[in-house]
């Protein structure tokens, strides 16, 4: 039975446009105090919940941007525990999923990093290197803490692990749009629909797509077809190249392609 935590299910559901919006930051990027002020800038531009990422040394699943934005905050000195302040600040404007690798998870215990991330106001998690059958521990810490640990579901998943994945998802289904790592793509996968339809079948949660999404027009396709978007590297670069101020203009641009 799937579970939803309600923050992520409100801002799912009442967020007045075609689909929720869901900007990802690299926590600490390029600093804590600038990472947190491009979140409330986000908020204050239309986005309904924030990805947070939490910086670690091999992103398998991150592209050259998100990697770079990374790599910065670690050199800077970031810890988890910064990105979990920053988060602290942030949870109040706006429901807040944390990007972590399981490294991190598990070197605190899938209890204490529950326990962190929930007294830090994190609403869910996402582990996109923890394999699904190993979710296990992860998921039943998170269910006591009220955290939404957030699957992910690739265009080679098979039928049977989509339907397994869907059973056992909470607050919403993480689609990848194409294979590899993240990063602004110039065209959405034509099989993209057909992926989506397959995880609606699966699952009770809500269903976001991302990798690739990076302007108002491909966020409004998605929309189309799917309950959230999410776009991470086209923020992460605005971070880094204008700060708080290009990022609120970047998000405001994508909510108003989501309000067409």
């Amino acid at each position: 039975m799937s579970v939803a935590a309600s923050p992520i299910a409100d801002a799912f559901s009442a967020h007045g446009k075609r689909a929720a919006l869901m900007p990802y930051l690299m926590g600490g990027y390029p600093s804590i105090e600038e990472s947190v002020e491009a979140g409330l800038a986000a908020a204050d531009s239309g986005a309904d919940l924030l990805e947070l990422g939490i910086p670690f040394s091999d992103p398998l699943a991150d592209g050259p941007v998100i990697h770079a934005a990374g790599t910065a905050a670690l050199a800077a000195g970031v810890t988890p525990f910064g990105v979990l302040g920053a988060c602290e600040r942030l949870a109040v404007r706006v429901p807040v999923v944390l990007m972590v690798y399981s490294n991190i998870v598990f070197t605190a215990g899938a209890a204490g990093f529950a326990l962190r991330a929930a007294s830090a106001g994190a609403s869910g998690l996402i582990v996109p290197d923890l394999p699904h059958d190993e979710a296990g521990e992860l998921r039943e810490a998170c269910d006591a803490e009220g955290l939404a640990l957030v699957p992910l579901v690739a265009p080679t998943s098979t039928p049977e692990r989509i339907a397994e994945i869907g059973a056992d998802a909470r607050g919403f289904v993480y689609t990848v749009s194409l294979t590899g790592t993240t990063g602004e793509r110039d065209e959405i996968s034509s099989d993209l629909a057909s992926t989506v339809e397959r995880v609606r079948e699966s699952t009770e949660v809500p269903v976001a797509v991302g990798f690739g999404i990076s302007t108002g027009e491909q966020a409004r396709t998605v929309a189309e077809i799917a309950d959230g978007v999410i776009v991470g590297s086209r923020v992460v670069r605005a971070a880094g190249e204008g700060g708080a101020a290009a990022v609120g203009s970047l998000v405001a641009e994508l909510a108003d392609a989501l309000r067409d």
